[in-house]
């Protein structure tokens, strides 16, 4: 009689893992980038920290004289979705979205801005401060080399909360001339797996 009631309880813990693994599949596969209102305006993504994590690029102050054009942390996310489908293809699919998040340092103590924290002297996140977004959609954005980039503020939260397309001079004009893949500068992003 127990032998029955044992191979029932796994079958249990067997259905109720595949369901669970389902759930987590199915909510990945939902996660969603940006969508457009009849304006052409965007909104940050929710939950967009919890996408697939690429990278934090970091041009400091002190190593830029003072004056970095980016001189914060840059964490930066793709939409799950748009990330698998790029690691089996190598192309960012349509409707791809990327968001930057700019995190400022902590405040330095050598001329380099840097400091010394007991993991050794380097550069150390401190708080948010801005967001921009890239988006794929070649229709769209046709005059931008097939991307629109958005600007959400340079300042702590809250961020805006929507936002029209840069015009081709803020931003795509420079991954234009610099971006190592499809407008996007993998190299980077070692996880992407390209230079």
């Amino acid at each position: 009689m127990k032998t029955p009631a044992i191979i029932l309880a796994a079958a249990g813990i067997l259905a109720a893992g595949a369901y669970l693994s389902y759930s987590a599949s199915a909510q990945m596969a939902a996660s969603q980038g940006a969508t457009f209102n009849a304006a052409n305006e965007t909104s940050i993504p929710e939950g967009f920290r919890e996408w697939v994590f690429i990278g934090a690029p970091l041009t400091p102050n002190g190593l830029n004289g003072g004056a970095a054009g980016f001189p914060e942390f840059h964490h930066v996310y793709i939409e799950p979705g748009a990330y698998a489908e790029f690691k089996k293809t190598g192309v960012f699919p349509e409707g791809t979205t990327i968001v930057k998040e700019l995190v400022l340092l902590h405040e330095g103590q050598h001329e380099d801005g840097s400091r010394d924290e007991p993991s050794g002297r380097g550069f150390f996140a401190d708080s948010f401060a801005g967001i921009d977004m890239m988006v794929k959609d070649t229709k769209r954005f046709a005059d931008t080399n097939g991307w629109g980039f958005f600007n959400f503020g340079h300042h702590a939260p809250p961020y805006a909360d929507k936002a029209a397309a840069a015009p081709n001079e803020s931003c795509a004009f420079c991954h234009t001339a610099n971006a190592t893949h499809d407008m996007v500068f993998t190299k980077f992003y070692p996880i992407l797996g390209r230079k």
